[in-house]
C-alpha cells in the first residue's frame, strides 16, 4: 500500500470556497491540495504526498514543455444525499491513462496507488464538494516528463499529480441540445497516430476548428476520419452516437477513438435494454441520408464532463440538418437520467461502477 504524506495547508494558503448555490463554471476553481509523486528511471515511483496547492518550478528545458511527453485523464467525485462521497469507474480512468502511458513511451502508475492517492486527496477536500443537483468535484490526474534536457528523447524523469475542483455544467446551456459543425478542413487523427491515446496533443490539434466553428455560432466539431473525409469519429473531445431506426451506432474503435469511459456505459446500458447497438463505421453520407428520410431520430455525445449532450443541429456545407426537432430526444433523456442517477446514489448500481470514497 502507498505511503502518503500528508502536509495541511496553513490558514494563510486557503482558498475561498464558492457560495452554496452559486455558478460553477467548469474547471475555473481548484482546492486547497494536490497529490504529486516523481519518477526516476531506476529507481520508480517515489515521495508521494499530498501538499498545499501550489505553482510548480519548472526548468525552461523541461521535456514536456518541448515535447509533448503528457498524459491525463478526467473523473468526477459526488456528494450523494446521505452524504456519502463516491467515484464512478475511477479504475477504468486509470487503467486507461496506463494505456495512454504506454503510448507515449511513459511509466505506468500502480492503479491501487493512483486509487489509494484519489481518496486521501477527495477526502481532505470533502467540503469542497458541492452539493446542488448536476455539480461534482472533478478530478484530473496528470503525468508529464520532468527531465530537463534538449533533444528529441524519452525522459528518463516523470511526475504525476492530481488536482480537484468543484464545477458544474460542462456546456453553458446545460443539459440542452447543442449545434455542431463538420469539419472538412481539419482531422483529429490518422490510425497509427495518437487518437486513442489522452493526451495534450490531442487536443491542440482540435482547438483550430473548435475556435473556427465557434466564431460561425457553433457549440462544436464533428471529426470525420482522415484518410477520407467521410467516415465519423468523435464530435469536439467527447464520444458520438447516431440513433437510426431501432439501431444505436457509435463508431467502432480503430486507434483513432478515445475509449471513453461513459461510451462503454451507454453501450452496456442500452444492451441491457434490449437494444441493438453497432459499433461500426459509420459515414456522414449515411447520417446525412438518415436525417433526410426521417430515421434519425436522435443524435448525441458522451463523455465525463457533461455525460450526455443531446445534438440538436448539424451543419454541413451551407446546410443545417435538425435533427429530433431540434430537442432532447427520450433515449439521450433516459441515459442521462440514468446514468446520473448512478453517479448520485438515485438509481441501483447493478454494474459495480461505483466506488465510495466515504
Amino acid at each position: 500500500m502507498i505511503n502518503i504524506t500528508v502536509k495541511k495547508a496553513s490558514p494563510a494558503e486557503l482558498r475561498s470556497k464558492p457560495a452554496p448555490g452559486s455558478a460553477l463554471g467548469f474547471g475555473k476553481i481548484l482546492t486547497d491540495h494536490l497529490f504529486v509523486m516523481d519518477y526516476e528511471e531506476g529507481k520508480g515511483w517515489f515521495n508521494p504526498r499530498i501538499e498545499p496547492y501550489q505553482p510548480f518550478l519548472m526548468d525552461p528545458a523541461t521535456l514536456v514543455l518541448h515535447y509533448g511527453q503528457e498524459v491525463f485523464e478526467g473523473m468526477k467525485a459526488y456528494r450523494w444525499q446521505n452524504g456519502e462521497i463516491c467515484l464512478f469507474r475511477p479504475r477504468n480512468n486509470y487503467e486507461r491513462l496506463n494505456r495512454s502511458a504506454r503510448r507515449l513511451c511513459m511509466p505506468e502508475i500502480n492503479v491501487d496507488d493512483a486509487m489509494e492517492a484519489t481518496r486521501q486527496l477527495v477526502r481532505i477536500e470533502k467540503d469542497w464538494i458541492p452539493s446542488e443537483p448536476g455539480t461534482s468535484l472533478y478530478i484530473r490526474p496528470n503525468m508529464i516528463a520532468s527531465e530537463a534536457a534538449l533533444g528529441v528523447h524519452v525522459s528518463s524523469k516523470y511526475m504525476f499529480y492530481i488536482i480537484v475542483g468543484p464545477v458544474g455544467a460542462y456546456y453553458p446551456q446545460g443539459f440542452n441540445p447543442t449545434d455542431i459543425y463538420v469539419s472538412e478542413k481539419y482531422t483529429r487523427a490518422a490510425v497509427g497516430g495518437l487518437g486513442e491515446a489522452k493526451t495534450s496533443g490531442n487536443y491542440a490539434a482540435s482547438l483550430l476548428a473548435q475556435k473556427e466553428a465557434q466564431d460561425l455560432g457553433y457549440t462544436q466539431v464533428l471529426w470525420l476520419d482522415a484518410v477520407e473525409r467521410k467516415y465519423i469519429e468523435e464530435v469536439g473531445t467527447s464520444n458520438i452516437f447516431f440513433f437510426v431506426g431501432n439501431e444505436l451506432i457509435t463508431p467502432s474503435l480503430t486507434g483513432t477513438i478515445l475509449p471513453g469511459i461513459t461510451r462503454d456505459s451507454v453501450i452496456r446500458m442500452a444492451r441491457d435494454w434490449g437494444m441493438k447497438v453497432s459499433e461500426r463505421k459509420i459515414s456522414l453520407e449515411e447520417v446525412l441520408s438518415t436525417a433526410e428520410n426521417g430515421t434519425l431520430k436522435e443524435v448525441f455525445a458522451s463523455g465525463t464532463a457533461a455525460v450526455i449532450s443531446p445534438v440538436g443541429k448539424l451543419a454541413y456545407r451551407g446546410k443545417t440538418h435538425v435533427i429530433n426537432h431540434g430537442k432532447v430526444g427520450s433515449l439521450s433523456q433516459k441515459l442521462y437520467d440514468s446514468i446520473m442517477g448512478i453517479q448520485y446514489g438515485k438509481a441501483k448500481d447493478p454494474y459495480g461502477w461505483i466506488e465510495k470514497v466515504m
